[in-house]
């Protein structure tokens, strides 16, 4: 199972602006100092050896690819990461005869804004099958479509488009996978998806806010979490944040994430559903101070740490 990550922020996409490419372009300037490049292939070395985190997280909200390599596409959720994912697909294997499954883990605007612009819609022969455990889950796509939010109405998508009601704690087989969602504390709810394909784990948890002194609720999540391979956390505040001006905000922190995975047993933990706020500085101060935060506090197994980014890919 290969895991791609297309979208990545939180509550808003975020552009890089000149000050910010500035920025990187001193920081890689300063590394190349007293390094010799006589071809292109060194230089593409070195930037791959000091990238991605001097260059950009990106900007794109959450949308994430699991690959199994299948012929249908899954998704989890359909932000704007949503369209270069669409537009990939398009290049790869042409505008129809594709299936998607899109599971969603909620229904707020950053989580399906990518949908208006993923082409694969607009194309007849194509089939999206959209996953979820919100009764209005229909209802938001169409909405989004209607005037004056957007200037095409839904009736005139030209591929079939299915809903998909899901259960909580009820397992389902969807291409090739086997999926169980788990309800989440975030307004208007939220649902994390438990993946299993092939003796591996993934598990995509994402606008969840944890209550850590209701034990109950942590040692569920510590079961969903149990073994897996990769958990896709949201760590959108710091712990700091997390319990006291954000509190019921319904987002989580990165030390938060690292304790739920260590006592799950977990393998991998990627920090996901970025600060829109934090630059790419920030962001990589937050993984450094993670990693060592999961040192100091590391059992048997070793967690790995890792901060999701548009373009990464995990093979589980």
């Amino acid at each position: 199972m290969r895991i791609r990550f297309w979208g990545t922020r939180g509550s808003i996409p975020v552009a890089m602006t000149s000050a910010s490419v500035k920025q990187k372009l001193v920081t890689m300037l300063l590394k190349a100092v007293g390094q010799r490049f006589d071809t292109v292939a060194q230089v593409e070395a070195f930037v791959e050896r000091e990238g991605p985190m001097p260059y950009t997280f990106g900007g794109n909200s959450s949308c994430v690819q699991l690959d199994t390599g299948g012929r249908d596409y899954v998704l989890c959720d359909v932000g704007s990461g949503v369209r270069p994912f669409g537009n990939d697909v398009l290049a790869r294997r042409g505008p129809t005869g594709h299936t998607f499954h899109v599971f969603m883990s909620h229904l707020h605007w950053d989580h399906i804004m990518g949908f208006p612009f993923f082409v694969p819609v607009y194309v007849p022969g194509n089939t999206i099958r959209i996953y979820g455990c919100h009764a209005a889950l229909e209802e938001a796509f169409r909405r989004q479509h209607c005037a004056p939010s957007f200037p095409v109405d839904y009736g005139r998508l030209g591929a079939t488009i299915e809903y998909v009601r899901l259960e909580p704690g009820r397992t389902y087989e969807v291409a090739g996978l086997r999926v169980r969602a788990m309800r989440q504390h975030h307004g208007g709810d939220s649902y994390g998806y438990r993946f299993e394909h092939d003796g591996k784990v993934a598990v995509y948890s994402t606008d969840s806010e944890h209550k850590l002194e209701d034990q109950a609720q942590t040692d569920a999540f510590v079961e969903f979490f149990r073994d897996a391979d990769l958990v896709i956390f949201d760590a959108m505040y710091s712990l700091a944040d997390a319990v006291t001006v954000k509190e019921d905000w319904g987002h989580s922190s990165n030390v938060v994430g690292v304790e739920l995975c260590q006592r799950a047993g977990a393998r991998r933990l990627c920090m996901f559903h970025h600060e829109p706020v934090y630059d790419d500085e920030q962001l990589v101060a937050v993984l450094d101070e993670t990693r060592r935060f999961e040192e100091i506090t590391r059992g048997e197994r070793r967690l790995e740490v890792s901060s999701a980014y548009d373009g990464m890919e995990i093979e589980l």
